[in-house]
This record gives C-alpha cells, structure tokens and sequence, in this order.
C-alpha cells in the first residue's frame, strides 16, 4: 500500500468518553472545524452546527399559514390544523409546529431566525449525494473530495497538524460529539487520528507501542501511527480538564440530542478554545406514518420536532446560566427537504428546499424570506423552491461571526455567495492574534507569492530520506509533482511551481517527509 492511501485508510481522532457516555472526536487536521476555530481574530465566537439526517419535512416543521387552502389538499392526511400551530408573533402568516414550543420561546425572544427555502440550484434527491454537496460546498455536479470547513481551516492554521496541540492553541480545533466523523471536515491532507471509546483504551494502545519501530517502510507507518496517537492524547487531556470544571449545569430533557448538547455547553463553559463543534440526530426520512392518523399534532415527525426544539432550548437555557451565551450561535440542517404533496402511506418524499433554524443571542430574530406558494393542483413532483442557497449561510456565519475577510470566504467556498443579514455582530480582528495562528505549529512547507497569476516560488524543509511535494486542484486532482525522491538531503529548498494556462482559484501544495505532512493553500488570481 502506498503512504498516502495508508494515512488516507487512518481513521479521525476519537477521544475517550469523559462525559454523558458519548465518545468525542476531536480533529487536528480537519479543515471545516479547524477554520471555524478562533482564525484570524481574536474572537471566542462557537458555532454549533445541528445535522437532521434523513431529509426535514420544512413543511410540517415551519407552516405557511397562508397557503392553508392549497394545503389541506396536498397534505390533508398530514397537515396539522391551523389552530393548534404556533403564530409566530411579528410574523402572522407563518408558525412553527405545535411540538416546537422551546424554539417558539426562543423565537419570541429574538434569538431564532427562520430562513426560508434553502437549497441550491439542481438538487440531488438521494441521501448520500446530497449529504455529500451540503458538507463540501460543492455544485451540484461538482464533486470535491474537502469538506467546506476543512478549506477554511486550512485557511487559518496552514502549519496544522506539525507541532499541534501548542501553547497558541492547545485545543481540538472542532469537537464532534457521538456518531461517525463527517466529511464536513475534511481537508486535503489525510485526517490524523485513531478510534478509542474509553480512557483505558486510549492509555492501553499508547503504551502498548513503545517497542522501537523497524528502520524500514512500515516502521515509518507505524511512527506515524503512534504520533498521531500521542497527540490525540494530548487533545484528550485538554478535554478532560475543561469537562472536570463544570460540575454545575441546567436541566435538560432525556434525549440523545440533548445529551450531546449538554456536553457541548460544558466543554464550552470549561475553557476550551474550540470553536465548532457538531451534533445530530437521525429519523426525519419520513416516507410512512409521519403522523398520526388520529390526530396530526402527534406522530413521529412531532417527536423529532420536539426533541429538537427541547434541546436547543435547554442548551441555551444552559449557556446562559453559565454565562457563555453570547458567544454561542448555532444553526440546523438536513441534506434535502421533502416534497410539498404528501404520499398515500402517511408520509412525505425526498424533496428540495426547506427551512433553516438559526438561533442564539448574536442571530438577528425574525424569518428571512417569504412563505412558498402551495395550490391545490401540485401534484407529487412538486418541490419547494430555492429561495436562498445553503452557501449565502456558511459565508454569512464566516464573514459576520468569524470575521474572516470576505476575499478570503470567497476561497474557502471555491467562489462568491450572497450574504444575509442573519447575525448580530460587529466584526474586526486583530493581526497580531491573527499572525500567531498563521504561525502556530511548525512551518515546513510555504509559497510566496501568494496570490500569484501564473508562477509562484515553493519552499520546503525535509529531513531527508522520502520527500514529496504535489500540486492538487480545488476538486483534489492531482495536477503535477513537483519533487518525488526517495533519498533526498536534508535542509531547506525552493522549487519553482508553473500554473501558467490554469484557471484561476485555489490550488493546494502537499508535501509529504517521511511521517510529516502538511499543505498550503495557494490562490491564483488573474
């Protein structure tokens, strides 16, 4: 097997369970999580992202109470009567579920805004694919191998992972906690890390690698699997403290999702400089029995619905109490919503557009976006349509409560998206902080200029033996290489790299030394 198809196959970092029973898996290298962390700004902003997996029923979920006649015969085995929703207070026309009674709470408040038919342009129905475009920011024909958040992690810790966890940032830059690692996070070199449930395990594996590796090709393997390893522990140990710190929290109700959320306030509360963390819960695939026949406000859809609405709603209760709420904001979303005409099982099919729920002390309450038409003669291929594109959020969410500068949000999603005025906040940032996480880690691979309209100069620093350095396309296509040499000396070296003729846009440098590896993102411009 070849290096980079073996460190590709290394699982994401996952540390123990140090609290509520869930495992935390925590990600050095992985570009979404990593560049919402605290890049280029001095700012301790978090976002929370809330995955709904399975596609959302944006319908039954946020109901257009004006399009109530076209409705009742669309949906009339599913719609909930009118007069058990709940109307939104500045905005009559439009209500949430009547299961959603903590989001509504939240809403009155100011501190929820619903965003009305996110999508993008040709929308895939399929779960996997569509799952897939939300997490990497692509086109809908365009496949990328990075997530969106790993470009912009990239972005704002360039010499991530060599020489992480350090004094300038000592924290997993991202925090997922439970399920399977997302391809949200993914960047273009390979995710370091290992799977450990429990901390005997992870002290039992470390310990048990102490034996000198072979001077061969796989005793570098095996060096390389054992750093990652150590380093993971060392995240782990950062977690653990800022866990051990808050013995006190609110309430929450008895679900998974409030579990997860639960510990995300707690590592918050706890110090830790993390800036995203993910959670999910699954269910909303609801072709069947979305409901119950006898009486609609009820059903499975409901149960999901109030899951949801209780946990965001005890979760911010909880910030507040440990007063970290105004650096908290969070946003939900599902790959696909579901068709507007109901089926004849009771349920709903794979559809386009649906609304997203923003919500927290920084988020501009109120609806963006108007309710979407429904007549009487939609038939079963009708679809809601696409209002706002899920990027105008991820670059609204960088721009506003990262604060990373617009040309550099441009890069990070491959091209310009509209911004919305979702968010509360007034952003500057600080160069000096900004400079020492460009710096942070140890930097062995950098390219000056940058940007560059056709050449740009490569400098590397290997320790000698196997070195490569390959230029990848924004879409991870391999576009040439540079050095490949299986003994080269050590010290210090500049090639020169030639995209003359090339589109304009992102383009990564990846260089690989024997168990080091690290990539620079370079940006040509016209």
């Amino acid at each position: 097997m070849k290096r980079r198809s073996f460190l590709k196959s290394i699982p994401y970092a996952v540390l123990p369970s140090v609290v509520g029973g869930y495992s935390i898996q925590a990600f050095g290298s992985n570009p979404f999580l990593e560049a919402l962390s605290a890049a280029y700004t001095d700012t301790d902003k978090v976002l929370v992202l809330v995955q709904l997996s399975g596609g959302n029923d944006g319908l039954n979920m946020i109901l257009p109470l004006d399009q109530y006649s076209g409705m009742s015969v669309v949906r009339s085995n599913i719609l909930i009567p009118e007069n058990k929703t709940l109307v939104l207070p500045d905005n009559p026309n439009t209500a949430l579920h009547p299961a959603m009674t903590g989001l509504f709470d939240l809403y009155k408040d100011g501190k929820v805004n619903v965003v009305q038919g996110v999508s993008y342009p040709k929308p895939d129905f399929s779960h996997f694919r569509a799952t897939d475009i939300w997490m990497s920011a692509s086109d809908s024909k365009q496949y990328l191998t990075t997530g969106w958040a790993g470009r912009y992690l990239m972005n704002e810790f360039p010499n991530f992972p060599t020489g992480y966890p350090n004094a300038t940032m000592p924290d997993p830059l991202a925090i997922q906690i439970g399920g399977s690692v997302s391809s949200i996070f993914q960047g273009v070199a390979t995710s370091m890390g290992m799977a450990v449930q429990n901390t005997s395990n992870t002290y039992t594996a470390i310990s048990a690698l102490q034996d000198p590796a072979p001077n061969d090709y796989y005793g570098k393997e095996i060096t390389h699997t054992r750093t990652v390893m150590y380093q993971t522990q060392k995240f782990y140990a950062a977690v653990k403290a800022a866990s051990d710190k808050i013995t006190i929290q609110g309430t929450y109700p008895n679900s998974s999702l409030s579990n997860q959320l639960k510990i995300v306030a707690r590592l918050i509360a706890g110090g830790l400089k993390t800036r995203i963390y993910m959670v999910s819960m699954g269910g909303f695939d609801t072709h069947s029995i979305q409901v119950n026949p006898n009486d609609t406000t009820i059903g499975a859809h409901a149960n999901l619905l109030g899951s949801l609405s209780q946990g965001i709603k005890a979760f911010m209760d909880d910030c507040k109490g440990l007063t970290i709420d105004d650096r908290v904001i969070g946003m939900t979303f599902s790959e696909f919503g579901r068709r507007i005409k109901s089926n004849a099982s009771g349920g709903t099919d794979h559809g386009s557009a649906a609304p997203v729920i923003m919500f927290g002390n920084g988020i501009k309450g109120g609806v963006t976006g108007t309710n979407p038409t429904i007549t009487a003669t939609m038939t079963s291929n009708d679809n809601i349509p696409m209002q706002y594109d899920f990027r105008s959020l991820y670059s609204s969410i960088m721009e506003n409560w990262f604060c990373l500068p617009s040309d550099e949000v441009d890069g990070v999603l491959l091209k310009n998206f509209q911004r919305l005025p979702l968010i509360n906040n007034i952003c500057s940032r600080n160069e000096n902080v900004a400079n020492e996480y460009k710096k942070a880690g140890i930097e062995i691979v950098s390219n000056y200029p940058n940007p560059f309209t056709d050449r740009t100069t490569i400098k590397y620093t290997t320790e000698g033996g196997y070195t490569l350095l390959q230029i990848f396309n924004n879409q991870g296509v391999l576009i040439k290489t540079l050095v490949n040499e299986m003994a080269q000396t050590a010290g210090t070296f500049e090639i020169s790299c030639d995209l003359e003729g090339l589109p304009t846009g992102i383009y990564y440098a990846r260089f690989e030394n024997d168990i080091n590896q690290q990539v620079r993102m370079l940006s040509k411009v016209q």
